[in-house]
């Protein structure tokens, strides 16, 4: 963390809670300065240097020199700032999901960041009395008990902590989701309706919008256009040349031109510090046909950042015309931009590979070109040789997603001191706004009244492992003294938020269980049911009658595939969704349904019957 960004000032903040018991370690010697506000600041290596030696970048301080932690641990419990600013543009007042919440910072990533220092921190956490925990990392693991995360969340999550977890940047590839353990909240990324933007005007008349974060004026002239592949040197191939890598351009092709380069293969703000030192006065990257989106970033010149189908027009009219000419007009920002809120398509999708009974990611929430506090020291392009600071920037990532989450979820905390991580969860999910993947977008003001919940308690965590298959030494891991029951737990039955099934059979059925717990008033809740595509559902009792706060209610849901084994595509999922409502409140649950046309086809993963800143 950067502790003098103005985001963690302790103004309006009272003395410290005695129930805090952490700390804040030494600042490479020094006292580190933390305040009311930024109340922990801890640094775990032990295990980096046992793997890879005491390396230069080691240092003895939880501070920031990467600008990811104090991003995030802004973006979740940032206090009020007004007249923030990116390099003096996009004034106007910062703050995060939680404001009032104190924070504290634990730094584990050397850049590498090893499963023993994981753990450490995740300990230090709990015994610190940390309420939620937003980990912004992740590792694909196979097994749960392989992976530090999870079995650091199943500790918190033990001691009543709500952890909070980025689902992964490797969308928008299917199966791709992160942190898929049922006792993290997994959270994707999705836009905002916000846009930064420059056009690119041709000599042709055509305009070209793209993502750009500049902040010099545009003069208005035009400049000639030259190809990355048109500009290379001697030496370099056309494909180096053709996305600019550092070494393939001459500077005598480029210098006063605006550089045209494809996307890929080279960091983008290296592409424009090579523009740069080519003698460029501008910079266009186009996407290809396997770009996945289109990004902003903190380039060291004019740069604007086009879609496959804008980079299609401009290179047809460099294709076509002697002398191509353009221009790039200064930075703007649009809002209402449609549609939005949509899936950033960088933010992992599922369906779950470790457990495909569990849908995950969770939920969605915005997580793209976010802007938030930033370190002082180093630029946010990244580069060495940018000597730019700013306090503040924007980066995108489910990173940025998960402490979005985490600040919400500190707000329900301070509604709801003694919900469980559970409940915070089915809040989360059965308020959202319906969507393609999870359980749709973030709602706070929703979840603060979701008026029921699906809420799980550390046996249904252990019943749930034993479903999964661990035996007794596994177990370990995770918790002590629990034997699985002699009849294995029907993970179908979990009493999850969503319900998922990753193989229902052509004409056959299966019958699920859930509880729901009255968190609200007195109500009567009518099962209202969208079925997914050829799937037959019900539900039994339809009709739910709540009396007093803490009651529960059981139910079951029956899923019959229509169809045969030859008439039935296998392997397509549906979706549908079960709403209960009073009324007032609505509780939806996502069903997902993967259809199978026989047995043979079941996927081999199938198992059947703080606020903390890392």
């Amino acid at each position: 963390v950067w502790p003098e960004s103005a985001s963690f000032h302790d103004q309006g903040f009272g003395p410290i809670p005695q129930r805090w018991k952490g700390r804040c370690d030494k600042d490479n010697g020094a006292p580190f300065p933390c305040n009311r506000k930024l109340i922990g600041a801890k640094y775990f290596y032990e295990g980096f240097v046992n793997r890879y030696g005491r390396r230069k970048y080691v240092v003895d301080t939880a501070r920031d020199y990467n600008g990811h932690g104090t991003h995030t641990l802004s973006t979740a419990g940032g206090n009020f700032v007004p007249g923030a600013s990116v390099f003096g543009m996009f004034n106007g007042t910062a703050r995060g999901g939680a404001p009032k919440a104190r924070v504290s910072a634990y730094k584990v990533c050397w850049p590498a960041c090893q499963d023993a220092d994981i753990l450490k921190a995740f300990d230090h956490a709990i015994d610190d009395g940390v309420d939620i925990i937003s980990i912004s990392m992740s590792g694909a693991k196979s097994n749960y008990y392989d992976s530090a995360i999870a079995i650091g969340a199943f500790s918190a999550v033990r001691h009543g902590i709500t952890v909070v977890g980025a689902g992964g940047n490797g969308g928008p590839t299917p199966g791709t989701v992160e942190n898929t353990a049922p006792w993290i909240i997994t959270v994707g990324a999705s836009t905002i309706d916000r846009a930064i933007t420059a056009d690119v005007h041709l000599q042709n008349g055509v305009r070209l919008k793209g993502k750009s974060l500049w902040k010099g004026v545009s003069d208005g002239r035009m400049y000639p256009l030259v190809r990355g592949e048109d500009a290379r040197t001697h030496s370099a191939s056309l494909v180096n040349a053709s996305v600019c890598e550092p070494g393939s351009l001459d500077p005598n092709k480029v210098k006063g031109k605006i550089l045209v380069c494809l996307d890929g293969r080279v960091l983008p703000m290296l592409k424009g510090e090579t523009a740069a030192r080519a003698g460029a006065v501008g910079m266009i990257i186009c996407n290809h046909p396997t770009s996945a989106g289109v990004d902003l970033h903190h380039h060291v010149l004019h740069t604007v950042h086009l879609n496959y189908t804008n980079a299609l027009a401009i290179y047809a009219y460099m294709n076509t015309t002697k002398n191509p000419m353009g221009l790039i007009t200064s930075t703007k920002v649009e809002h209402g931009v449609k549609p939005a809120p949509v899936v950033a398509y960088f933010s992992s999708r599922g369906p779950n590979k470790n457990t495909p009974e569990i849908l995950k990611p969770d939920i969605i929430a915005p997580g793209a070109d976010i802007m938030a506090a930033f370190t002082e020291a180093q630029s946010p392009s990244m580069l060495p040789s940018d000597v730019r600071r700013t306090k503040y920037a924007f980066m995108s990532g489910t990173s940025m997603a998960c402490p979005t989450a985490a600040g919400v979820v500190a707000l329900l905390k301070a509604i709801h001191p003694h919900w469980s991580p559970a409940a915070m969860r089915s809040a989360l999910m059965t308020t959202g706004t319906p969507f393609t993947y999870g359980a749709g977008l973030i709602r706070p003001n929703l979840a603060a009244d979701p008026g029921l919940v699906y809420d799980l308690s550390l046996r249904d965590y252990e019943m749930f492992l034993c479903a999964i298959g661990y035996n007794q030494t596994i177990m370990k891991t995770f918790t002590d003294n629990y034997t699985c029951p002699l009849v294995k737990p029907n993970i179908l039955n979990f009493n999850y938020p969503s319900i998922t099934v990753p193989a229902l059979f052509a004409g056959s059925s299966v019958t699920v269980s859930r509880v729901l717990k009255n968190v609200g008033s007195p109500g009567t809740y009518v099962a209202q049911i969208h079925q997914p595509l050829g799937v037959l559902v019900s539900v039994k009792p339809n009709i739910l009658q709540f009396t007093k706060i803490g009651e529960e209610r059981k139910f079951e849901l029956t899923l019959t595939l229509a169809g045969n084994a030859t008439s039935t595509p296998h392997d397509v999922y549906t979706f549908g969704d079960l709403i209960w409502s009073d009324g007032r409140h609505k509780v939806r649950s996502p069903i997902t349904i993967r259809a199978t046309a026989a047995s043979n086809n079941i996927p081999k993963q199938l198992s059947l019957g703080t606020i903390i800143n890392l």
